[in-house]
């Protein structure tokens, strides 16, 4: 099962047959109130801050050193927008048998986080040294000493530091503190990719937000005439209308754009008869990630070719997502995504591809044909991964590209994106019999 704490259960009962969380249509509002047990932010908190100390331990780091915004946000639950997740003016340090402390950025920003995150007890300033032009190796030692005081404080001084992301300047100035430094993602990353139920719940929000966006995208924002970026925009409005805590990005991309695939959205107009792809990448109400993709056609039925090319991405994706199985491995994903760029250059397009998916876009686990057929790794129960196929090849004048959000369950992999695949494609080929795609309208036979 996931990490449950066992003294506050969640809300099963005999009445229903799984975990809340392992099912999409039991949905919680984004509201909180008193009649009704939703998501427990406490519990969230202290669940998180559970797995990174456990992974840290387990790793042999003596604390961690963490300045990538959604490592501080999952350790300490502190978040002040988006602009400031990865530019190194604030951080964190978990010290081992200790409580984490946060280092925000002066003047509002410190005196938000004393009054807003009452969990956290040691709220400091924190020393920037990132572009103070001709003082940056000043203000960095300022930051090594801060950081070695909480190390000092906690008897842990001598043992390593886990730090997950630092320029060169602060390397040599945690260096020159007597500090031996390693890697924290590992840690943090084995933290992060098996979801609390919290966090399940959370990402299903998100899913179904995403789904309210992309079925507007497709059956009422798309008209001929229009330019990719209003269909943007009118996602980004919707998002934002409904309490999302920020747009990472909307990628539309419409007739000749979609072969080869422009990941970005222009102002191109669509044109009747084109294909459009959706690609919905936002940050939800309780800080995780939606990402999933869907095309369609503009105001005309589709051709035979463009049915053989939905059917190709339709396919591959659900035999892979039907591998997202505990015990399974990145391998059994792997192969079924057909052959791409990834096989011929030996990296990564995200093109065919499955990454987890959490707090941040990126996190844990990736899969890949340039590696994961050689180098598998263990999938387990409680993962939740992005999985997206492409069908793009030499000389067509437009293609299609999918993507659905999938949690791994102890019975198997669980959809959480729901919204249709038009029936103007799934129409006209045949689909095999997946158990997981019984209650996900459109996504298999009439």
């Amino acid at each position: 099962m996931t990490e449950r704490d066992e003294q506050t259960p969640l809300r099963n009962h005999e009445f229903i047959s799984e975990p809340h969380e392992y099912n999409p249509r039991r949905l919680f509002s984004k509201s909180g109130t008193d009649y009704w047990g939703q998501v427990n932010y406490d519990r969230l908190r202290g669940d998180r801050l559970a797995k990174a100390r456990k992974h840290m331990e387990e790793a042999g780091l003596g604390s961690m050193l963490l300045f990538a915004g959604e490592n501080i946000r999952y350790v300490t639950g502190a978040y002040q927008g988006n602009w400031k997740y990865n530019i190194f003016i604030r951080y964190a340090v978990l010290p081992k048998g200790g409580d984490p402390v946060l280092f925000e950025t002066v003047g509002s920003d410190l005196i938000r986080s004393e009054m807003d995150l009452p969990w956290i007890d040691d709220v400091r300033p924190a020393m920037t040294w990132r572009w103070a032009e001709g003082a940056e190796g000043m203000m960095a030692e300022k930051m090594a000493k801060s950081v070695k005081e909480v190390l000092d404080e906690n008897g842990v001084a001598d043992e390593p530091v886990g730090v997950d992301a630092y320029d060169q300047t602060a390397f040599d100035a945690l260096s020159a503190a007597g500090l031996t430094l390693e890697n924290a993602w590992p840690a943090m990353s084995s933290a992060r990719v098996r979801k609390t139920p919290d966090e399940l719940e959370l990402l299903k929000m998100s899913a179904a937000y995403g789904d309210g966006a992309m079925w507007r995208a497709m059956n009422e924002w798309t008209k001929p005439g229009i330019p990719e970026k209003e269909i943007t925009a009118k996602v980004n409005e919707y998002l934002y209308r409904n309490g999302f805590d920020s747009v990472y990005d909307i990628i539309v991309a419409s007739g000749g754009r979609t072969n080869p695939y422009g990941r970005w959205a222009t102002d191109k107009i669509l044109r009747q008869g084109d294909l459009v792809i959706c690609d919905i990448n936002a940050v939800g109400p309780g800080g995780y990630f939606i990402d999933y993709v869907r095309t369609w056609k503009v105001d005309a039925d589709p051709t035979e070719k463009e049915i053989e090319l939905y059917e190709q991405c339709y396919d591959q994706l659900y035999r892979a997502i039907d591998k997202l199985r505990p015990g399974n491995t990145t391998k059994d994903v792997a192969e079924e995504f057909r052959e791409y760029d990834d096989d011929e250059y030996g990296s990564v397009s995200i093109q065919q591809a499955a990454h987890s998916i959490g707090i941040s876009l990126y996190e844990g686990m990736w899969m890949s044909r340039a590696y994961s057929l050689d180098y598998p790794a263990e999938i387990e129960e409680g993962m939740y991964f992005a999985i997206e196929t492409f069908a793009g090849h030499e000389g067509l004048d437009q293609t299609v590209r999918l993507e659905e959000n999938v949690m791994v369950t102890d019975e198997g992999p669980v959809i959480t994106t729901l919204c249709e695949h038009p029936d103007y494609f799934t129409d006209h080929f045949d689909h095999r019999d997946y158990p997981f795609l019984e209650d996900a309208p459109g996504h298999g036979p009439a």
